[in-house]
């Protein structure tokens, strides 16, 4: 009985401490760019703890199969059962050994985890051996080798333990097959919280190199694979030629004269961008919703300035953010926040305001790991991150995290202490179900699942007010821009069709006395999408643009009018005129409203739009 429990330990514990070997390889042969980052000592042991829970996720998967034969060997254990251990022992160092080494030779050129696009390389390996220099070739072979050689002889010599002639006892078999994949199923979702870890969760540093080698190498590279496996080598919504698709697109992004209309008077402002968790534009009475739902976000449009014609990109919020801070669409099956090999090649709306000389931060209540944003935040390179963790235990929380007006009420003790100009950003939570939030009145009761989504937002609205309040008692609110903006919509007491336009409209709004007075209480009703918010907010900063290709400049009189939605199954495509929605899994229309002189280029144009967004997702 001891026998077979110890031995499943030994074997997990093992591979724990492989995984730290691999890891600590990583770290020493990039030793020279640690150093020259100014990574302390200390920070750099770090590493190993924040990498654990992850590790043991890994771990945890690596001894699914020893389990199962240490249940047949509890009843029957011939020595050939001992030589299957070993073997399969040999494969998985192998197969781990195989992923870090391949790391170490492509992170001074990617600067990123090894991901599964990589396996596109293996159909000409001989281009991976003419692209890198011999020595470095035969140096990554000869730790391979060692890597795998003297993992297996200290497996062999320190922690396996051959089992011959086992006494057998049936309870303790019965136990064993019935109680151990419990714990390993714990240990696969990295344990007993609520939120399933992610990537992300091993991040802990400002130091992209150390985030790197925290986050579990095995894991990483079966997630990205998992997620892009049906998509590696053909684009799932391949209409047309591409290069024919890529000209549609083009001629939609072009304008005749790149200019714009200002409504900002300074060029410089502080910037406080509110995220909002699911706010649909039904919500907002000046956008037809049921007055006295966000009475607090009319109140600042009636001076500010409102974007009524705003449409999200997304429907989730790992994809939201990567509309809002990268300017990247949203697109089915994947997400680029969930994978760091891809998001670090899309452009950042904090990189860019960084290089202007902006101090940032990012306020949010609940757990980062969700969606893996926590990966997306600390690659964006935000000097303050604040999430649920950062706060004190006594601060009254709901079910995903610390109430939206200890959040803001935190961010307004914070910013402005640096004589920086600043970029903050505060990401909602009560509009996130389950809607939970510290209000003991509850203003609507008519529906149930309504009244708790009508309320929370009802909720954050008043939090949202009574922290312009507050701020306009700070010396640096005269020179501030505050801007609203959803990640996604949500469904409503409307009960828009899904998917429809109704359903994925949003707003955008800008208010501050930074703001033009002639722009003030106005509405601006172009059509647009969340995800041209880094366009527009920098041309009227006066900084280039260019990179945010996907992110158009609706203050540009001559920009096309044009939304894209993404859902699930496929695509919604919303221009002046009409509208469709695309399912790519049945290749039907959900809905469709277009003039018959229009369906047929409208078509091509959405769809050409959804091929060139998925290929570059491919590409990067």
């Amino acid at each position: 009985m001891f026998k077979i429990i110890g031995s499943l330990l030994r074997q997990f514990v093992f591979y724990i401490l492989f995984i730290a070997v691999a890891r600590a390889i990583f770290l020493l042969y990039y030793i020279k760019d640690i150093v020259r980052d100014g990574i302390g000592f200390g920070e750099l042991l770090s590493t190993f703890p924040h990498a654990l829970r992850l590790d043991a996720v890994a771990a945890s998967y690596m001894i699914i199969i020893p389990f199962f034969i240490l249940v047949i060997q509890s009843v029957y254990s011939p020595k050939w059962l001992n030589v299957v251990n070993k073997v399969y022992t040999v494969i998985i160092l192998s197969a781990y050994s195989l992923i870090t080494t391949a790391e170490l030779g492509i992170y001074g050129e990617w600067k990123t985890k090894l991901p599964a696009k990589a396996l596109n390389y293996l159909h000409h390996p001989d281009e991976i051996y003419n692209t890198a220099p011999t020595w470095t070739f035969i140096l990554l072979i000869t730790v391979f080798i060692i890597q795998v050689a003297g993992s297996f002889y200290l497996y062999n010599r320190f922690f396996y333990r051959n089992l011959h002639n086992v006494k057998r006892n049936f309870i303790f078999t019965a136990l064993f097959l019935i109680l151990t994949p419990g714990f390993i199923l714990i240990g696969l979702r990295g344990g007993i919280q609520e939120i399933v870890i992610v990537q992300s969760d091993a991040y802990f540093s400002k130091h992209n190199i150390l985030n790197i080698a925290a986050t579990n190498s095995g894991y990483n590279f079966m997630q990205s694979y998992f997620e892009n496996r049906n998509n590696m080598d053909k684009n799932p919504f391949d209409y047309y030629d591409l290069s024919e698709a890529k000209q549609t697109v083009k001629k939609l992004y072009e304008v005749p004269k790149d200019t714009t209309i200002r409504f900002l008077k300074v060029k410089r402002p502080n910037i406080v961008f509110v995220i909002l968790e699911s706010w649909s534009a039904d919500l907002l009475e000046e956008l037809g919703g049921r007055k006295g739902i966000a009475p607090e976000m009319s109140k600042l449009a009636s001076k500010g300035l409102l974007f009524t014609n705003i449409y999200s990109s997304s429907e989730r919020s790992e994809q939201g953010i990567a509309c809002l801070l990268g300017g990247f669409p949203a697109h089915p099956i994947s997400c680029v926040t969930i994978q760091p090999d891809k998001y670090k090649r899309t452009p950042n709306l904090n990189h860019v305001l960084k290089n202007e000389g902006y101090f940032s931060s990012y306020y949010f209540g609940g757990q980062l790991i969700y969606g893996n944003m926590k990966g997306y935040v600390y690659y964006s390179g935000f000097d303050r991150i604040t999430e649920i963790y950062d706060f004190p235990s006594d601060i009254p929380q709901g079910k995903l995290g610390v109430h939206d007006a200890w959040v803001f009420n935190r961010q307004l003790s914070e910013i402005g202490k640096d004589k920086r100009p600043f970029f903050s950003v505060i990401y909602t939570l009560s509009t996130h179900a389950p809607f939970d939030m510290p209000m003991k009145h509850r203003k609507f009761v008519d529906d149930h699942y309504q009244n708790l989504y009508l309320n929370s937002a009802f909720y954050a609205d008043s939090v949202i007010g009574d922290f312009i309040e507050k701020a306009k008692t700070k010396d640096w609110y005269d020179n501030t821009l505050f801007v609203f903006i959803p990640d996604h919509s949500h469904d409503t007491y409307k009960k828009w069709a899904y998917p429809s336009p109704g359903y994925c409209k949003t707003f955008m709004l800008f208010y501050g006395n930074v703001l033009n007075d002639d722009f003030k209480g106005k509405t601006i009703d172009k059509l647009a999408s969340n995800v041209d918010f880094s366009a527009t907010l920098l041309s009227q900063m006066d900084i280039n643009a260019t990179q945010f290709q996907w992110s158009k400049n609706i203050m540009n009189p001559y920009t096309k009018e044009f939304a894209y939605n993404s859902f699930e199954e496929g695509i919604g495509w919303i221009r002046p005129r009409g509208y469709f929605f695309y399912d790519n899994n049945y290749k039907t229309f959900r809905s469709i409203e277009l003039p018959d002189s229009l369906k047929a280029q409208t078509i091509k144009e959405g769809k050409s739009f959804i091929q060139v967004v998925f290929q570059d997702y491919m590409d990067l």
